[in-house]
């Protein structure tokens, strides 16, 4: 007689549905879960990721294949720049965490570096744990983690992170370090790329707070004169502040800054609770739905348009469908395409055609502000060319762009 399924059971089931028969489950790793938070409100990548599809060679089935990704170049020179910062057992990596982030410890004149080798990732995440463990009960010391293992449940499965180090101070604390290739000029980088790196950086930082629950559940060790031997030892703190190492300037040297990640921890965190409740998405799909790769393109395109999708130009450094989006976009002629900027300043106006006409006074509500700045865009442009605003309005190519823009 088959075992009654469970809820946890029907949805691994329903997703590898979702899947295709045969396919395997591509695993999430920080990166994807980061670009989660990136776009909180895309339902099609919320369920393709949940599902474990394949959305490059998704995106590559639909004709829109992705083209970007880290060059072999690039690689090889983030290798290197990171066995720099991690040389002579990463004492250069540990002054960094030392005067950015921790200058009231004794500076580090000698570290810890367990060694974290184990069989596959179940038991790398195990060894991981335990190091960090026994570095929490061992006071006064630093240690430092290099490319520990790390696991997070994502909708009731285990994702297993790498992130670049873990450090831990002399006070028991955890701090999470990421090491980018990108330069830091005069002290300050590129904003989008430290943004990438602080969502990634606030994944790890969720995977070590659930270990850090772990320990802090363990029963303390203690003597009969101590007291209850029940009693469970404080959890590890995991710093929110992390440390982002870069080259400085146009060197290959070394610079880091402390960068808070509270509030893209706080996102990544609703977004992981999303994918947990991501069997209210797959309850509105026809039934049938599958996302294999193998299927005709007709039926692969329907399947993924059946899913509403939240398409930004942010999208394409952080999602492999993101060309196949913005060409559905455009063709709907949604304001999203245009940024989500743009987006929020328009308010009720969600669509290209929909801005022209308020502008044009063919529709909109005159008291809403988004409308009135549109028409007086419009007129404004009217008025520097001479010509009439109705006419300037059904000009989509040239007025479009400058009526919203005017909005801001």
């Amino acid at each position: 007689m088959p075992l009654p399924r469970t809820r946890g059971t029907a949805l691994r089931h329903r997703l590898a549905e979702l899947r295709g028969p045969e396919v395997p489950a591509k695993a999430l790793d920080a990166r994807a879960l980061a670009a989660l938070a990136a776009n909180p409100g895309c339902k099609r990548r919320a369920i393709l990721d949940g599902a474990g599809v394949n959305k490059a060679a998704l995106a590559s089935a639909l004709g829109s294949p992705a083209v970007f990704g880290q060059s072999q170049f690039a690689f090889t020179r983030g290798n290197a720049f990171e066995a720099k910062v991690k040389a002579d057992g990463g004492a250069e990596l540990l002054r960094l965490v030392h005067e950015k982030l921790d200058r009231g410890a004794e500076p580090p004149a000698h570290a810890r570096v367990p060694e974290l080798v184990a069989s596959g990732p179940e038991g790398r995440t195990a060894r991981t744990a335990l190091a960090l463990r026994e570095a929490t009960e061992v006071r006064g010391e630093w240690t430092l983690l290099d490319h520990p293992m790390l696991a997070l449940d994502v909708a009731g499965s285990p994702a297993f992170l790498e992130p670049d180090a873990v450090v831990v101070h002399p006070d028991g604390s955890w701090t999470v370090v990421e090491i980018k290739s990108f330069p830091m000029l005069d002290g300050s980088a590129d904003p989008a790329k430290v943004g990438a790196a602080a969502r990634q950086a606030a994944v790890y930082v969720l995977a070590l707070e659930q270990i850090a629950g772990r320990l802090g559940a363990e029963p303390e060790t203690r003597s009969p004169e101590s007291g209850n031997a029940s009693d469970s030892a404080p959890a590890p703190r995991v710093r929110h502040r992390i440390l982002l190492v870069c080259p400085k300037d146009f060197s290959n040297l070394p610079t880091a800054s402390a960068v808070d990640v509270r509030k893209q921890r706080a996102v990544t965190a609703r977004q992981l609770a999303r994918l947990t409740r991501i069997e209210d998405i797959a309850d509105t799909l026809p039934d049938g739905t599958c996302f294999s790769p193998e299927l005709p393109e007709a039926d692969l395109t329907a399947a993924v348009e059946s899913v509403p999708a939240t398409y930004a130009p942010e999208c394409l450094s952080a999602c492999e469908l993101a060309f196949h989006c913005r060409s559905r976009s455009r063709a709907s002629g949604a304001v999203t395409s245009l940024g989500r900027s743009v987006r929020a300043e328009l308010g009720d106006l969600t669509t290209v055609e929909g801005v022209l006409s308020a502008a044009r006074g063919e529709s909109g509500d005159p008291a809403d502000p988004a409308v009135a700045a549109l028409r007086r865009a419009a007129w404004l442009r009217a008025e520097a060319l001479g010509r009439d605003a109705r006419d300037l309005g059904r000009d989509a190519g040239a007025f479009g762009m400058e009526a919203v823009a005017a909005c801001h």
